[in-house]
């Protein structure tokens, strides 16, 4: 997985989505729960491919095959964070979404809080068996990608 910089999320990736830190996502060592950080990565993951694609998974749903994280800096309740996404793969059934998290602290400095990798595999929603990445979406994120 690619180590960013602050200076090439706000460079490179052109869409993120603003994450809403709730108290239930604090744990006991008063900090975001690692297992929340997956829910605030689909949470990015389905409004890309519904804003940026279009994407109709009424026809063609998505499945996570891979997913990897990066935990750089503790995330807090009082912190600002957003999810920043871009397609650096597109194959046949699958692509890859890289995804920053990263904003500013309580304290007005910006950070990069984690960082995913994830392996999607287009699939039938009737046999959700793996189908061809269609036409139409794969030119949406290739035009947002790197």
């Amino acid at each position: 997985m690619q180590k960013y910089t602050i200076e090439d999320v706000k460079s490179s990736f052109s869409f993120s989505v603003p994450i809403q830190i709730r108290f239930s996502d604090i744990d006991g060592y008063m900090h975001v729960n690692n297992g929340i950080y997956f829910s605030y990565f689909e949470h990015a993951r389905a409004a890309y491919l519904y804003k940026v694609c279009g994407w109709d998974i009424m026809k063609t749903g998505t499945v996570v095959a891979n997913i990897n994280i990066d935990y750089k800096v503790p995330l807090h309740i009082m912190d600002q964070p957003s999810v920043y996404i871009r397609c650096s793969h597109i194959g046949n059934t699958s692509f890859v979404l890289e995804q920053v998290l990263m904003g500013p602290t309580d304290k007005g400095d910006v950070k990069i809080f984690a960082q995913a990798s994830v392996t999607m595999v287009s699939v039938d929603m009737k046999t959700m068996r793996p189908v061809a990445v269609p036409q139409e979406y794969a030119s949406k994120m290739s035009e947002k990608s790197i």
